[in-house]
């Protein structure tokens, strides 16, 4: 659990799902955290082989990063926890319409 626990790591890890993706477009897609609690997660992440960061030898320089095979292997988890949040709240408000 520490390796992907966390508000923002598993989160970032499904965006990657997609493929590769920059630092921006990460933080666009996770507006509420902080780019310094993206950074440090991704950080955490490429130290436990979860995504790997590649840099360009641009300037300015480009990174991306994207999921290592060890990071695909967390798909079938995480497509199993969004789809089971998507029932619990459907049930939530099923439930909430009931009682009124």
């Amino acid at each position: 659990m520490s390796v992907v626990g966390g508000i923002w790591k598993p989160v970032l890890v499904f965006h990657l799902l997609e493929g590769r993706l920059r630092f921006n477009a990460l933080c666009r897609l996770t507006p509420n955290a902080t780019p310094r609690m993206i950074t440090l997660q991704l950080r955490e992440l490429e130290a436990d082989g979860i995504i790997s960061r590649i840099v360009y030898p641009e300037v300015p320089p480009r990174v991306e990063y994207e999921l290592t095979d060890l990071g695909r292997t967390l798909e079938p988890v995480l497509i199993s926890l969004r789809d089971w949040g998507e029932g619990f709240q459907s049930e939530g408000r099923a439930t909430a319409l009931e009682g009124a």
